[in-house]
């Protein structure tokens, strides 16, 4: 699969991101994987809890539970996507941290994010093929906020590792 190889011409790819970008807001309205990804959480939250999870003010009424939820197939599709192309690749390889250190970096860091999608209530991805595209404020300074925090995340990441 030598297509897979190849790097596209940046122009044509976020050409083409844009064309399906617009596509898709006629259809569906604004994309947002967040809602998929949390509403998986709270479907695998329910098989453990049962009927307890609507306890929860969230997941009784923000973000009540149900499979038929369409953003769910979006996060999946997304997920597939990067699985099959990463074969077909051959750019796939499992990467197990080594160090305790690593592993507290990278619970932490998947605990901030996890933190920073509730409190936006957008993920990274929406907020950059939704809202930039779309001219609209929130996502440029979300992508500058992104930036930073990854930049800032590296720096202490590799300050930790080195150390």
């Amino acid at each position: 699969m030598e297509f897979f190889r190849k790097t596209l011409d940046p122009v044509i790819a976020l050409s083409a991101i844009a064309v399906l970008d617009v596509f898709l807001f006629l259809v569906v309205g604004a994309w947002t994987v967040g809602g998929g990804e949390t509403m998986m959480t709270g479907l695998i939250a329910q098989t453990f809890l049962g009927d307890d999870l609507r306890r929860l003010p969230f997941w009784s009424l923000v973000f009540p539970v149900h499979g038929d939820y369409w953003k769910i197939y979006i996060s999946l599709g997304m997920l597939f996507g990067a699985f099959a192309g990463a074969l077909l690749s051959r750019e796939f390889y499992l990467r197990i941290p080594r160090r305790l250190s690593e592993w507290v970096l990278i619970t932490i860091g998947g605990l901030l994010m996890g933190v920073g999608i509730r409190l936006a209530f957008v993920c990274n991805v929406s907020t950059f093929f939704g809202l930039t595209p779309e001219m609209n404020l929130g996502g440029y300074l979300a992508i500058s906020g992104i930036i930073a925090g990854a930049w800032v995340g590296s720096m202490i990441y590799k300050r930790i590792l080195e150390g």
